[in-house]
């Protein structure tokens, strides 16, 4: 090979090696560009794996341990003779009458094995709050106490119509929802969960569903599926519907 062969041949292999010089760094940024994909996509999928739906604002609905699929929270032995469904809001004065006229003789027939409760907290009233969205916050805490700790429910939804604000008014706040709970026997562990709101996308759309069902206002009972036309607000009509209702199964 001649010098000037040996020259351009030199020259080639220079501009060869310039080249891949400047391809280098090209090909490591698109490596860590795809790394990085890679990574944001993996952290992606882990929380959507990890998110129990422990924060509502995620859109996840998560099912409350109890609940029945039409979106009732159940309470009292499976094998009652007696299906009871009571529909009703906490921000609803009725449902409030309501309570204090049956739930004393309501806990009775639980006890004795007579009744299986199914409550549907609904949520239709947050519109008299105030914008506090209050029928929401209380449904989601009971609901809450009905999944972690459902022998202390019943105490806490009685203590919330115990205490229940006036319509159209902004509803307690978190804190003394969270002080009824407390006094209701309910652990603060789970008093602390209020906060993370993981049932309201459930109880929206257990509002929706019921609604789209039929029920028109609250409270509506029911006794065995049928529509109870007693008075509901008075001690004594519903009880003796109950017990009637036992006889003929």
């Amino acid at each position: 090979m001649g010098k000037q062969a040996r020259e351009r041949s030199r020259e080639m292999r220079k501009a060869q090696a310039a080249i891949a010089d400047r391809r280098r760094p090209l090909v490591l940024g698109g490596v860590v560009v795809i790394v990085g994909l890679l990574i944001a996509i993996a952290v992606v999928v882990v929380n959507a794996m990890s998110g129990s739906g422990s924060d509502a604002r995620n859109g996840a609905l998560v099912t409350p341990r109890g609940a029945t699929a039409a979106g009732a929270l159940a309470v009292g032995q499976a094998a009652a003779p007696v299906r009871l469904e009571v529909y009703l809001d906490y921000m609803c004065p009725y449902c409030g009458r309501f309570e204090q006229a049956n739930s004393a003789e309501i806990d009775k027939l639980l006890a004795d094995g007579t009744v299986r409760l199914e409550l549907y907290p609904l949520a239709f009233l947050d519109r008299m709050s105030q914008g506090s969205r209050y029928s929401t916050r209380a449904a989601n805490a009971v609901v809450t106490v009905f999944d972690r700790e459902p022998g202390k429910a019943m105490a806490f939804h009685e203590a919330l119509f115990g205490a229940q604000p006036e319509e159209g008014t902004e509803g307690l706040s978190d804190d003394r929802i969270a002080e009824l709970a407390t006094q209701a026997g309910v652990a603060q562990n789970v008093v602390d969960v209020f906060r993370d709101r993981i049932f309201e996308p459930w109880i929206a759309k257990s509002t929706e569903a019921v609604f789209a069902a039929g029920i028109t206002g609250t409270p509506t009972v029911k006794i065995n599926g049928e529509v109870f036309k007693g008075d509901l607000y008075a001690p004594g009509p519903l009880t003796q519907a109950l017990v009637a209702a036992k006889g003929r199964q």
